[in-house]
């Protein structure tokens, strides 16, 4: 079964398929996701994920947002020693500055995240009786990771359809990517009709006070807000 970029016939009215896993990382693809499937009818549960990234600003941000907007949610923890990104160790500097290229792998790339990440969230809908799990993935302004890529959640949907008892009761768990053809001024737009509030968000790989406004996600953050013709609320008094 194929990774849906965009909500299809069955899931634009829900009916008994309410339930649905939302990967909840307090930025703001997968805010804009979170409020998407709510507004579709899904009675939602987020996972957030403490992996050892550089800052607790992000999952402080997704709690606040889950908080907000009613949904219940699990922090779910887990450790990777063996580092790898410079979201993980801080021996390696966060790049700044740079031209986003999508076909150049940066530092900030965790090895296998969302492998990991939809295997938890696979396990999650699959006890809860979960039909479908809501990523953020952005596969047009985005920083090139192999694991955001259409190619890739249709692989990934292959496994779910092969490896778990719901598929073989007939119950595929589907991995519903809204987002993930469009741009970020299109997320934005969509956001906003959606009410997302945008200002609970945080996108920059560092957890200082403000926005650095340089690393790839503070970048490619910017150019949403300015081609969408809307001013960041995170910007407002800088």
């Amino acid at each position: 079964m194929p990774v849906s970029n965009t909500v299809n016939k069955k899931t634009t009215t829900v009916q008994k398929e309410t339930k649905a896993v939302v990967l909840l990382s307090g930025g703001l693809d997968s805010t804009t996701v979170l409020f998407h499937a709510m507004g579709k009818g899904y009675r939602c549960h987020c996972l957030i994920f403490d992996y050892g990234q550089r800052h607790r600003k992000e999952l402080q941000k997704a709690k606040a947002i889950a908080r907000g907007a009613g949904v219940p949610f699990d922090v779910v923890r887990i450790t990777m020693p063996w580092k790898g990104s410079a979201l993980l160790d801080r021996r390696i500097k966060v790049p700044q500055g740079r031209a986003v290229v999508a076909d150049e792998i940066p530092a900030t790339y965790v090895p296998a995240r969302n492998i990991i990440f939809l295997s938890f969230a696979a396990s999650c809908a699959e006890a809860a009786g979960a039909r479908t799990v809501f990523i953020g993935a952005n596969a047009l302004d985005y920083s090139g990771y192999p694991d955001c890529r259409p190619e890739f959640f249709k692989a990934y949907q292959m496994v779910l359809k092969k490896g778990l008892k719901a598929s073989l009761d007939g119950k595929t768990i589907r991995i519903a990517a809204p987002l993930l053809h469009k741009t970020k001024a299109q997320i934005i737009r969509l956001g906003r009709r959606l009410n997302v509030p945008y200002e609970l968000t945080w996108s920059c790989y560092k957890g200082g006070r403000r926005p650095c406004g340089q690393c790839d996600s503070c970048l490619l953050r910017a150019k949403g807000f300015q081609e969408a013709g809307h001013a960041d609320p995170l910007l407002k008094n800088r």
